[in-house]
């Protein structure tokens, strides 16, 4: 495994999951639960995401930002304000999260 992204450990835990790079409310649907929820940033439309993800990664956001609240009432990891997350990472590709440390992780398949 390799840490390729780190940003603000904002709601603590582990999770593995696919990534599944969402631009906005009109992609919803491609969400499946247990994905890995990384976009820019979030606001109370994306809410009902949480309730699937196992984990949120944004580019923007921090301790106080609606993902860090939404993430911590729902119990899962978040790491925000990772840097291009949706420019280096790819759609449906194995990630572990751990919001304890801020880190996002690629997994590798071999």
């Amino acid at each position: 495994m390799t840490t390729i992204l780190t940003g603000v450990g904002a709601s603590t835990g582990t999770a593995h999951g696919t990534a599944r790079l969402i631009n906005g409310p009109d992609e919803f649907a491609r969400f499946q639960s247990g994905d890995v929820l990384v976009c820019r940033t979030t606001d109370p439309a994306w809410t009902p995401l949480f309730g699937m993800a196992s984990a949120v990664v944004t580019e923007t956001g921090g301790m106080l930002s609606h993902a860090a609240i939404v993430a911590r009432e729902f119990g899962i990891p978040a790491v925000l304000g990772v840097r291009d997350a949706l420019g280096l990472l790819t759609d449906g590709g194995p990630l572990l999260i751990d919001g304890s440390l801020g880190t996002v992780t690629l997994v590798s398949s071999t």
